[in-house]
């Protein structure tokens, strides 16, 4: 079996002759990248005892396609194209998050203050909930304008990591879940969102309880003193109080989004599904029936996450939450996190959209650069 690479046409060439009992799979290479970085290739034995295989593999240099300092200079644009687009996806997808959540931070304090009332007032207070407009209301008269984002911090510095191992689970687990065809069904698409979502959320948990106590405990003004008052007053566990009910709030309404929004794009004809306003209202629709189901579960683990929490138990905090607020009560909060869920899906996609336009107009313009160096170097070999 050969492969080689031709420098005119820049793509891998391969050959090879059958040998009995023997499967080969091939990854076809970037040609921007050299051969021996991209191409993988495997063998295994289908049946019998597989004696002997041979693999050889040929690379043409293609130093001389590479852009020059005063050609980049001249082309911007393409500088990124020599980072890794697996990277720059990943940094599109934190930058994305990031803005998305600063932008939306007043209305996820909002939803917080009117989740958690019950539990900070305390279970014998006559006044069982505050509105939403009581809620703005209360946060600008004693905090001000800055209070309508306290906490946000630790919320952005989770959701960068927590973006970029949620993505890279949910493609680990896409290929575990795939049929012996290589199709991924329905199950298979649930199944790898659930466990992504309860991956990214078991690593940066810690980074969410810090952040909800900032932003509904008074007396805390930043991350590291809500920390140190925790270990010293609760112990390591409480970084991780309510966990339980945050995995199984999490993992059905990553499955659902992620599943709702790749069949609705898959259903819609190919000339819509690259548009960015259809990535964008697809996105809205698939998280808004996400967040209808599951918003009950995020109400629990809420109140299980307070310092001085009754609830022991995800039973314990349904029962209890129903017997005090009815089963309204579940649903609190759920207007300032619909109207959170718009615009944080609408940014979060139009922002990673632009970029990943920015990235394929970069590999344009190296193209560019790269046919006119071959076409350089054409004439001199002439």
């Amino acid at each position: 079996m050969s492969i080689s690479m031709s420098a005119r046409e820049e793509r891998a060439l391969l050959s090879w002759r059958k040998i009995p009992h023997l499967k080969c799979g091939v990854v076809s290479p970037n040609a921007r990248y050299p051969l021996r970085h991209n191409a993988t290739l495997t063998f295994t034995a289908a049946a019998g005892d597989c004696k002997f295989a041979s693999v050889s593999i040929a690379e043409t240099k293609l130093h001389h396609l590479t852009p020059t300092t005063s050609q980049l200079l001249k082309h911007p644009l393409a500088v990124l194209a020599f980072v890794p687009r697996d990277a720059a996806l990943f940094s599109a997808g934190a930058i994305a998050g990031a803005a998305a959540k600063t932008f939306t931070a007043p209305l996820d304090r909002i939803k917080l203050l009117m989740q958690t009332h019950g539990v900070r007032v305390g279970q014998d207070s006559a006044k069982k909930a505050v509105g939403f407009v009581e809620a703005i209301t209360v946060i600008g008269k004693e905090e001000g304008i800055r209070g309508y984002w306290k906490g946000n911090l630790p919320q952005v510095i989770r959701v960068i990591p927590y973006s970029a191992v949620q993505l890279f689970a949910y493609e680990i687990y896409k290929k575990i879940f795939r049929g012996q065809n290589g199709e991924l069904s329905v199950v298979g698409r649930l199944a790898a969102g659930a466990f992504a979502g309860m991956t990214s959320t078991f690593i940066t948990y810690p980074l969410d309880v810090l952040r909800l106590r900032l932003a509904v405990e008074p007396g805390y003004r930043t991350m590291s003193e809500v920390a140190l008052s925790m270990l010293r007053e609760e112990g390591f566990a409480s970084f991780y109080k309510g966990l339980g009910p945050s995995l199984i709030a999490i993992a059905p309404y990553i499955a659902v989004n992620f599943c709702v929004f790749d069949l609705l794009k898959k259903s819609l004809p190919e000339k819509y599904q690259k548009r960015t306003e259809t990535s964008i209202l697809t996105a809205v629709l698939s998280a808004s029936l996400a967040t209808l189901t599951c918003y009950p579960l995020d109400t629990v683990r809420r109140q299980m996450q307070l310092k001085g929490t009754p609830y022991k138990t995800v039973l314990d905090a349904l029962s209890g939450i129903v017997a005090r607020d009815g089963v309204s009560g579940l649903y609190r909060g759920f207007v300032p996190n619909a109207l959170k869920t718009l615009p944080n899906s609408s940014i979060k996609l139009t922002t990673y959209d632009i970029v990943k336009r920015i990235l394929a107009a970069s590999e344009k313009e190296f193209q560019a650069i790269a046919e006119e160096n071959r076409n350089k170097q054409k004439n001199i070999n002439n």
